[in-house]
């Protein structure tokens, strides 16, 4: 299932999975979240949230292979997985879907930038067409994504097997880079004409080449 999709389902949406979403003639401006809407790496403080201070140290004791390759290859998608086979691996998806709304509730007010926000909710009056491009897996974005009111999200999907659990993987490469370029011509069509896009990091910078108005690190404010 693409990321659009499921955000579409969390809506009760009838839109069928990968299908562009309809948004007429409305302008696409991207967010990257991480970093850009929020001011940390937010599936990083979900993983620690959830585990508890016991079984993240524990966990990160577990990772310390996989942490080590990383810092021989800087793989973000390997470790990535690695970090999701070690603390959600066998957690089913309507679980894991709750604790996301959880910790989104229960993070928010320190969490999203004011700035970014501001903008956030101008563009939305502007009747733009507003889609969170990131590299967080898109069931944890999920909650934050609806409660932002954004049109479409994309992001690195997970695997989920017959029982509907976590196995560890994901079901395509990591959303950063040229990846987010992918995806949006994916959704919206190799031709399509991104007028703004927000990042705040190397992985950003292909999607802000694409936009009519790149904008690098212009989020600055803190909750």
């Amino acid at each position: 299932m693409s990321d659009m999709g499921s955000l579409q389902d969390l809506r009760q949406s009838r839109t069928k999975s990968g299908d562009a979403p309809d948004r007429g003639a409305a302008p696409i401006v991207a967010f990257d979240f991480d970093g850009t809407l929020t001011i940390r790496d937010s599936f990083t403080e979900f993983l620690r949230w959830r585990a508890g201070p016991g079984g993240w140290a524990l966990g990160l004791v577990k990772l310390a292979p996989a942490l080590a390759v990383y810092a021989r290859d800087r793989d973000r998608g390997r470790i990535k997985a690695a970090s999701v086979k070690e603390f959600l691996a066998g957690e089913t998806k309507t679980a894991l879907e709750a604790e996301a709304t959880q910790f989104a509730d229960t993070v928010w007010d320190r969490f999203i930038r004011p700035d970014a926000l501001k903008v956030w909710n101008d563009w939305g009056e502007r009747g733009a067409h507003r889609v969170i491009v990131t590299a967080s897996p898109e069931t944890t974005v999920a909650p934050f994504a609806l409660r932002l009111g954004a049109e479409a999200l994309l992001g690195t999907p997970l695997v989920f097997d017959s029982e509907q659990r976590v196995t560890g993987a994901f079901a395509g490469p990591n959303c950063r880079g040229l990846e987010k370029v992918r995806r949006l011509k994916a959704a919206y069509g190799e031709d399509m004409v991104l007028t703004a896009a927000y990042g705040d990091t190397s992985g950003d910078r292909e999607m802000l080449a694409m936009a009519q108005q790149p904008g690098f690190r212009v989020f600055r404010q803190k909750p």
